[in-house]
């Protein structure tokens, strides 16, 4: 796949993420370290400011896709950007929990816009059979993106010096700012039309098929927790594999991304190709949990095999969930209100991101192989529910997409 799209919008919306997510890949590898070390809050403090920060992004998502709907949709993306490079300018001002909490919750603003927004902005500026194609561009640059400044972040954190974990965070503001000055180039993108006798506000709110998809869809994504803290704690704890194996299933998995991404989403820019793709999404990853708790009390010899074989098959389910739910996000989606559903979309990916920790943590180290079984066996139910959610949301849809009310 090559990194960069065709001119045209996918294209500036890549060489954005791609500048932003380097300085994200940075930031993430910099920002609880720099709070701990620098400013000297305990962890348990920091914490606490991330999750609380975590929950107003999901109270603001779709509140912002709204306001992107109204106001045009890139307009507040460059705007959210910017706020974004400033909040995270300001987190040099840091010296207490509650400046910490105030400028974690500042950031969180930021993020929750430029989320909601972009999503407004995808089914503004590309034609809608290409949208899940972007969106699998932007995962893959994504993952590019982050791997590099992680990379990057590895200088800083050998220092591990105050001045060190300052220029990581500017660079973190800088990539903001550098975004928001590529995104200039797309063409203007007007206020979402609104037809008469179409319902106004938050009518996301008030489309159960949609926010059942969301909820599913964010509870689907808990097996992203998998990767990054089941498996380190399940191979540290649990099996006799060595311990760098949660490096190479961790660089397997990014790698995989960036190379099949874009592959796996062709068929799901229908709606009943997407639905597909759930169900077929949650019976491989509901495999690969099978494999992972085998993995326990075996040789090395036979763990680290059933570990990769896990992976590689985790990471086709993870590539079929992602696309499976632009297409769905985009295909129930109004015309006229795109960036409210796409903050509610994310909304369901942050509420599954809040509860991952203490599900996968309980099942999966607290239980060993029946854990294993049990998130097995959800996922393969969410993934079996989604094209019956995706049939009741067209059943309640004009032909224009409109909502209607069914008795």
């Amino acid at each position: 796949m090559p990194l960069l799209p065709e001119p045209g919008p996918t294209r500036v919306l890549s060489l954005a993420t791609l500048v932003n997510t380097v300085g994200r890949g940075v930031y993430l590898a910099a920002n609880a370290l720099f709070l701990t070390r620098s400013v000297g809050l305990s962890v348990n403090e920091v914490g606490l400011a991330l999750t609380l920060a975590a929950l107003v992004g999901v109270i603001l998502s779709t509140p912002a896709g709204h306001l992107a709907d109204r106001y045009g949709a890139n307009r507040l993306q460059l705007l959210a950007l910017v706020w974004s490079a400033l909040a995270t300018v300001a987190l040099l001002a840091v010296r207490t929990f509650p400046a910490a909490l105030l400028v974690a919750a500042l950031a969180a603003v930021g993020d929750a816009t430029v989320r909601a927004a972009r999503g407004a902005v995808i089914a503004a500026a590309v034609p809608a059979g290409q949208r899940v194609r972007t969106r699998a561009y932007l995962r893959a640059t994504t993952n590019v993106g982050i791997s590099l400044g992680a990379v990057l972040a590895g200088v800083g954190l050998t220092l591990d010096t105050r001045p060190a974990y300052v220029a990581m965070i500017l660079v973190d503001a800088a990539s903001f700012l550098a975004a928001a000055a590529i995104l200039t180039r797309l063409p203007a993108l007007p206020p979402a039309p609104t037809a008469p006798g179409q319902r106004r506000g938050l009518i996301v709110l008030r489309d159960r098929p949609f926010l059942t998809f969301a909820v599913l869809d964010g509870l689907f994504m808990i097996h992203h927790s998998l990767l990054t803290i089941g498996l380190p704690l399940w191979i540290a704890e649990q099996t006799r594999a060595p311990r760098w194996m949660v490096s190479v299933l961790l660089l397997l998995n990014t790698v995989m991304v960036v190379l099949f991404q874009v592959r796996a989403s062709r068929g799901t820019e229908s709606l009943a190709g997407a639905a597909r793709a759930a169900r077929r999404a949650g019976l491989v990853i509901a495999l690969a949990c099978g494999l992972f708790g085998l993995s326990a009390g075996v040789p090395a010899a036979v763990a680290v095999p059933l570990l990769l074989i896990g992976a590689l098959v985790h990471v086709v389910g993870e590539l079929w969930q992602s696309a499976a739910g632009w297409g769905i996000s985009f295909g129930l989606a109004p015309a006229h209100a795109q960036g409210q559903y796409q903050g509610a979309y994310g909304m369901g990916a942050q509420l599954g991101g809040m509860v991952a920790p203490v599900v996968v943590t309980s099942l999966a180290l607290g239980w060993g192989l029946p854990g294993w079984l049990v998130l097995g066996a959800a996922f393969l139910l969410i993934g079996a529910l989604v094209p019956a959610v995706v049939r009741w949301g067209e059943r309640t849809r004009a032909p224009e997409g409109e909502l209607v009310t069914i008795s």
